[in-house]
């Protein structure tokens, strides 16, 4: 978290010196990424480009398991695969808020702000007005942009920062609480350029992160899966070397005649004692490296918490080797921890994001301005449903809990307040038309 006194005016030294270090964290972050997109440090290149032999002709396949695209998308798709959903006990402002939901795609947004923070270990979501003077969202990977936060105990958001690489330096936007204004670093001197009024009350770039220590997914299994891309790969090229072994023929020697008609017919006969005839065979390690790669994979999904959904041995199956819920919860449970710790930090930052909202007068009348802490904020996991056992729960639970939360309990429903008022409607009676009358 990159800080500084929110009393002190930002300097062309210190801005230049925020770039540099987020510049210097854009080296783990690519790290990241190129394992995410099946680039790591076993390619000969970023591009992906290998060979399948060295300069001397001997197998040297480059094989990749893409341990890193499955742990986020599996993680990210049981913490977010159900979209998150918003409401509010003031049928205005859910109406509000609903329309400003479905208007943004957040339930895309958030899916690639997860996929994202998972990756890189934060990422940023841009609050602006286009040219209808709408409300507008976007996400962005925290490659070149970053937040600036106060030095106090509590951190607050000073500036916010969009830059990019030109052959001259530095160059973007800089966002404050009322201002966006462009900027332009002249080695370490600060050339401000046009700015524009905002209006939200806080800076347009919200932060969202993985987890307090802005730590990736796959940080800390990084080593685990270069082991095992590099036994991996080994193992590829003893089966290719194998496959080209040589035959030794001693005390015996064989014109280009003889050797082809060996090739062709297979048969080698000869009448003498002392001839030696074998494949000269490269000792086998087969064993060893199955025992290493079983170990690396085990140790991946236990650093990384990520439930290895491919695994039959899930604990408390039955016959057909199928895990029951209770072992699947109990085998999820790190997950379910991790993703717990997920949600509230989106949380926050979503409320964040509803704040900025609510300021303008020309989104939520001003006297409703402070509704967004009312907002409620529902989370599902992704994980298989009993649609049955659900509608029996609610039922249930119907003398205890308020009809709202008793339909909320089906995961089928995406909107609790919507539900209830279709079925009011469904079981208003038709009018009745007196024929007599007439």
């Amino acid at each position: 978290m990159l800080r500084m006194n929110k009393e002190d005016e930002l300097t062309g030294e210190q801005l230049l010196e925020f770039i540099e270090q987020n510049e210097a964290d854009n080296i783990k972050r690519l790290r990241m990424k190129n394992q995410f997109e099946s680039n790591p440090p076993i390619r000969d290149g970023v591009d992906g480009t290998h060979k399948d032999v060295d300069e001397n002709g001997k197998p040297d396949n480059r094989l990749i398991a893409n341990f890193a695209r499955y742990l986020v998308l599996n993680f990210n798709g049981y913490f977010i695969g159900v979209p998150a959903r918003v409401s509010h006990d003031d049928e205005t402002i859910n109406e509000i808020i609903t329309e400003f939901w479905r208007q943004n795609d957040m339930d895309d947004i958030l899916d690639e702000l997860g996929k994202l923070s998972s990756i890189y270990g934060n990422a940023y979501l841009f609050m602006y007005q286009d040219e209808d003077a709408q409300t507008k969202l976007a996400y962005l990977p925290p490659l070149n942009v970053f937040n600036i936060y106060s030095d106090e105990i509590k951190p607050s958001t000073v500036y916010g920062v969009h830059y990019r690489v030109t052959e001259d330096g530095y160059s973007g936007d800089l966002y404050s609480e009322d201002e966006e204004v462009s900027f332009t670093l002249d080695g370490d001197k600060l050339i401000y350029g046009e700015s524009e009024p905002l209006y939200y009350g806080r800076v347009p770039l919200i932060e969202f992160v993985e987890n307090e220590e802005r730590l990736s997914l796959i940080d800390p299994v990084e080593v685990a899966i270069n082991a095992y891309n590099k036994i991996l790969s080994e193992k590829s090229n003893d089966i290719d070397y194998f496959a080209d072994a040589y035959l030794a023929i001693l005390g015996m020697e064989l014109d280009e005649k003889a050797q082809f008609e060996f090739r062709q017919n297979r048969l080698i006969n000869s009448d003498s004692k002392e001839v030696v005839i074998e494949f000269l065979e490269k000792p086998n390690a087969d064993e060893s490296q199955e025992n290493q790669l079983d170990r690396l994979e085990r140790l991946i999904y236990t650093l990384s918490m990520v439930t290895n959904t491919s695994e039959n041995s899930v604990g408390g199956g039955n016959s057909s080797g199928v895990a029951s819920g209770e072992a699947l919860k109990v085998k999820q449970q790190p997950m379910q921890n991790m993703a717990i710790s997920k949600e509230r930090k989106f949380e926050s930052g979503l409320q964040t994001m509803f704040r900025m909202f609510f300021n303008l007068v020309t989104n939520v009348p001003a006297s409703k301005r402070d509704e967004y802490i009312n907002i409620d904020y529902t989370w599902t996991r992704n994980t298989p449903k009993n649609l049955t056992e659900e509608i029996d729960n609610a039922a249930k639970a119907q003398s205890i809990l308020s009809e709202e939360t008793q339909i909320s309990l089906i995961s089928a429903v995406s909107n609790a307040k919507e539900e209830i008022e279709r079925k009011r409607e469904e079981d208003e009676p038709l009018p009745q038309y007196d024929f007599e009358k007439e």
